[in-house]
């Protein structure tokens, strides 16, 4: 092979992996824009965290005392004790 044919096979792999760097996969933009979704998965599962911890206080609240059932039956179901009165009032 001549020295002009290695020059242009050097040339051929020189673009070819310049190509796969700009257009393939794990290209530069390929890699910015997993990362934006990495991003939002983060943020997404620590939101999720947080909302599996506050309910998993909520149902050891439920299971150790009965305030919390009160609670919820007063604040959802609008229930009452024996001789109670309701008042409500607007603004």
């Amino acid at each position: 092979m001549s020295k002009r044919g290695v020059m242009v096979l050097l040339v051929f792999l020189l673009l070819i992996f310049q190509a796969q760097l700009w257009f393939g996969r794990g290209s530069l933009s390929d890699v910015t824009q997993m990362t934006k979704k990495l991003d939002g998965l983060k943020a997404t599962s620590a939101k999720l965290k947080t909302e599996n911890a506050q309910l998993k206080a909520e149902v050891e609240d439920l299971k150790t005392g009965m305030d919390m059932v009160e609670e919820k039956a007063r604040a959802e179901l609008g229930m009452l004790k024996p001789n109670e009165i309701l008042v409500q009032y607007t603004k």
